[in-house]
């Protein structure tokens, strides 16, 4: 992957993490992006759902601070959080095991009635808890509804997020996920 283009995403996912403006997070702040991702759809941290997201996020978290090789306690700045992102994620085999889960926790969350499909708005609930600029939400969905079909499968958002964090290809539909880069 070239290593321009990973590093902004990599940047982009970090500030989806430190919302306080301290330049570190810690596994306060990863649970804090998947609280707001809980409020959003209405969703209690106490239900199966919440438990699975709080989990996964947890898990995301145990794996960056093992890549670092540091207690669960530790903070991260933003060059810590690349190194781990790499080490456990990208080039590692950690992907699909404990990064995946919690994309797949997210995407069911935007599929409030089951159907396996995703619509604008509830794709606009989860970038929002994401940060995302109301106005490159649209623009974001549209790139990745590549059908043209006005929603999106459970699926293809899952490969989308795959695409957006460990995907190498520049032209990748999935760089869209929470905006223009």
């Amino acid at each position: 992957m070239a290593i321009d283009l990973r590093n902004h995403k990599l940047d982009r996912a970090f500030e989806h993490i430190e919302v306080s403006g301290a330049g570190e997070i810690e596994r306060a702040d990863l649970l804090g992006l998947g609280a707001r991702i809980l409020v959003g759809f209405g969703e209690s941290p106490t239900s199966a759902a919440g438990t699975r997201l709080v989990d996964s996020f947890d898990g995301i978290w145990a794996a960056l601070s093992e890549a670092l090789g540091r207690d669960q306690q530790t903070r991260m700045s933003r060059e810590d959080f690349h190194a781990a992102m790499a080490t456990a994620f990208i080039e590692g085999e950690g992907f699909d095991t404990v990064f995946r889960p919690a994309i797949q926790v997210v995407a069911e969350l935007c599929d409030a009635d089951g159907d396996g499909l995703i619509g604008p708005a509830e794709f606009r609930t989860m970038l929002s808890a994401f940060g995302t600029a109301y106005d490159d939400v649209d623009e974001a969905f549209d790139r990745l509804d590549r059908s043209g079909r006005g929603v999106l499968a459970v699926t293809e958002l899952v490969e989308a997020a795959r695409q957006y964090y460990v995907g190498d290809d520049p032209h990748a539909s999935g760089n869209w996920l929470f905006g223009p880069l």
